[in-house]
């Protein structure tokens, strides 16, 4: 199983950000160390909302903390998710070039957590350009949102090919291997997830579904954080979706004995670009 440290948002109530990923992924078994960029009661939607960033120099302290207890050592994934300013991504990126230093190197998980449509960036555009600028580089694996992966590149992105186009496009200016695009176009009724490497372009598509709990996408990028093949964590994902539709938040624990289990999705191939 795989040794994993995370940095994203917690949240007291519910499941989104580390609050969703870290249950799931101890679900299957992962050893997960996560540090909160930010602690907040809840997830904004709600009506009412308190909490705020962690200070940087408390975040490197406890960076400080973890490493000479020795609990830094070994650990193979590095995911970030949301980052509340912009020197909370330059705490990220300075970590991530640290680990990457000792051996073995882990695979460096960026969740490029900006923003979605309707509503646009929910971040400020300096995190936004952060992020862009500073943690894209250092991805191994991007797993962005249709909308996120259009802001990053400044493409559009509003056909399947033309969500190709613009994650193969991220390529020549990041060392990213994979791409894994979430709410991609696909028919309607349908919801598209599309999988672009070197070489290799996959998609997926799933029934939309209504009354989703908040939180997953945190769930997705932790699973790939672990390792999993795209299709398997997928399979994970819908099953644990269907078992919480309707809930105010995803039923991580309550239904892991059927979601823990679920087969993979098969994937369909696209044409080279």
């Amino acid at each position: 199983m795989a040794r994993i440290l995370a940095l994203s948002s917690w949240v007291a109530h519910g499941h989104v950000g580390l609050s969703a990923a870290v249950p799931a992924l101890q679900a299957l078994g992962h050893e997960v160390t996560p540090l909160p960029m930010t602690i907040l009661s809840n997830h904004p939607g709600w009506p009412h909302v308190a909490g705020a960033p962690l200070p940087c120099d408390q975040l490197g302290a406890m960076i400080e903390a973890l490493d000479r207890n020795g609990w830094l050592a070994g650990v193979e994934a590095v995911l970030t998710g949301y980052m509340p300013t912009p020197d909370h991504v330059d705490l990220a990126a300075a970590l991530i070039r640290r680990l990457c230093r000792s051996r073995p190197v882990p695979r460096v998980i960026v969740d490029p957590v900006l923003g979605d449509l309707p509503k646009g960036l929910y971040v400020p555009v300096a995190v936004a350009e952060a992020v862009r600028d500073r943690l894209v580089p250092l991805a191994d694996t991007l797993t962005p949102n249709a909308f996120e992966l259009g802001w990053l590149t400044g493409e559009a992105v509003g056909t399947l090919e033309a969500v190709q186009v613009a994650a193969a496009g991220l390529f020549p200016s990041a060392p990213a291997q994979t791409v894994l695009v979430t709410s991609a176009p696909a028919p309607e009724g349908w919801i598209g997830t599309l999988s672009v490497s070197r070489h290799a372009a996959l998609s997926w598509a799933t029934p939309r579904r209504d009354g989703v709990p908040n939180g997953v996408g945190d769930v997705l990028s932790g699973l790939i954080a672990a390792g999993l093949p795209a299709g398997a964590a997928l399979g994970h994902l819908s099953t644990l979706i269907e078992a919480s539709l309707g809930a105010p938040h995803l039923r991580i624990v309550e239904s892991a004995s059927d979601w823990t289990r679920a087969a993979p999705l098969h994937p369909q191939s696209l044409p080279e670009i």
